[in-house]
């Protein structure tokens, strides 16, 4: 445990110009495969073959510009294994870096975000042959561009929230008032059937019983409705929090998964889409309406058939 730390700490106080002797000029790399050419600077051999490429005489140092006839370059094995060994102490110390907010190859602080990439990258870093072609931004400028797309899938969220909670009032209340209407009739309908107690007696018991058939329905539909509400409700109420919490979190820590999940959100919200075009909730009165209206014509039409009978 001891020797890890020395390690690490090692890969975190690790002198800037060892580095630099370490990194090739050309790449900003540590060196990979170096070579030395004959005014003594050193380079990456993929590095200084692309350099000369072109070039069928004078071959120009990369770093001091001196000229030479010949393409000419021997391998360095000593500045290899250093640079090997520098590279592995600096991994070592890559944690540590990320969570103060440098970079763990070049020590420098974590300002810019590479899009391409989709990580948080230094100065250095942008310069390099990596990531010289790709889409760089500021942190902040990142940071403020996904909190803004995942901001708007959280207000739709927060909407349709919204619009199914004022559904489920409307619907309670609605259905209140449907069961007040049945309950109405059936003091008329008791009413009615008190004056032609015998002759009606059979009728009676049957046409309560159709009642009761479809106090028992609404309330079944209103419980399902209910139930399927409430779960939607707590499952949105948990997204959103989560969302919120997402949105709070320290600035690199949120960009290290915000491309994840707003990816996340993206395939959510067309899930959802499709499923609200498609489910609907319906209300409860809507297909029960017109078996209650169909109930009452029979209310009507026995009160003129015991005005006959008086």
């Amino acid at each position: 445990l001891l020797l890890l730390r020395r390690e690490a700490m090692a890969a975190v106080f690790l002198p800037g110009n060892l580095q630099d002797e370490a990194t090739c000029s050309v790449c900003l790399e540590f060196f990979k495969d170096p070579v030395s050419i004959e005014c003594g600077h050193n380079f990456c051999r993929p590095c200084i073959l692309k350099s000369w490429k072109e070039l069928e005489m004078d071959f120009p140092c990369p770093q001091c510009r001196e000229v030479f006839q010949k393409k000419s370059f021997r391998p360095n094995r000593q500045l290899a294994n250093m640079a090997e060994i520098i590279s592995q102490f600096t991994l070592r110390g890559v944690k540590g870096a990320e969570e103060d907010g440098l970079c763990s190859k070049h020590r420098e602080a974590l300002k810019l975000y590479c899009k391409d990439d989709r990580r948080t990258i230094c100065v250095v870093c942008d310069r390099s042959r990596e990531h010289r072609p790709h889409a760089v931004v500021p942190v902040d400028e990142a940071s403020e561009e996904y909190k803004e797309k995942i901001q708007g899938r959280l207000d739709f969220l927060k909407k349709e929230r919204q619009e199914l909670l004022e559904f489920k009032v409307n619907d309670d209340k609605r259905t209140q008032e449907l069961l007040r209407t049945i309950e109405t009739e059936r003091q008329k309908l008791l009413l009615e059937f008190e004056r032609l107690r015998q002759f009606l007696h059979d009728q009676e018991h049957l046409l309560l019983g159709q009642l009761d058939k479809m106090e028992k329905n609404i309330a079944k539909r209103q419980n399902e409705n209910i139930s399927d509400l409430s779960k939607e409700i707590t499952l949105l109420n948990k997204l959103i929090t989560e969302l919120e919490e997402k949105l709070q979190q320290p600035m690199l820590q949120f960009l290290k998964k915000s491309h994840l999940l707003l990816g996340f959100l993206g395939l959510l919200w067309g899930c959802r889409s499709d499923d609200v075009k498609s489910q609907k909730p319906v209300p409860v009165c809507t297909d029960m309406k017109m078996q209650v209206c169909n109930f009452s014509l029979k209310t009507v039409v026995l009160e003129k058939v015991l005005k006959k009978f008086r």
